[in-house]
């Protein structure tokens, strides 16, 4: 179970990657964020980011055009 979770359901791009990185900025490392949105460039941005950030990408799903996301903070 996540730490926190944060719907992003209905935003455009890049809203969903820019609300994700200010969450996790207000979390310790070690915590988890489940991130949940609709818009489907988050499928590609948001892995992409992580990529090149000190968060980790636990999980990836889509279902019916909701994509999950569990990222673990960084340092």
């Amino acid at each position: 179970m996540a730490d926190r979770i944060l719907d992003a359901s209905g935003l455009r791009c890049p809203m969903p990657l820019l609300k994700t990185k200010l969450e996790l900025n207000g979390m310790n490392a070690g915590q988890e964020l489940e991130v949940i949105a609709t818009d489907s460039g988050s499928a590609r941005d948001i892995p992409a980011w992580l990529g090149m950030s000190s968060h980790t990408l636990v999980s990836q799903s889509e279902h019916h055009g909701e994509f999950r996301f569990v990222i673990k903070c960084g340092g």
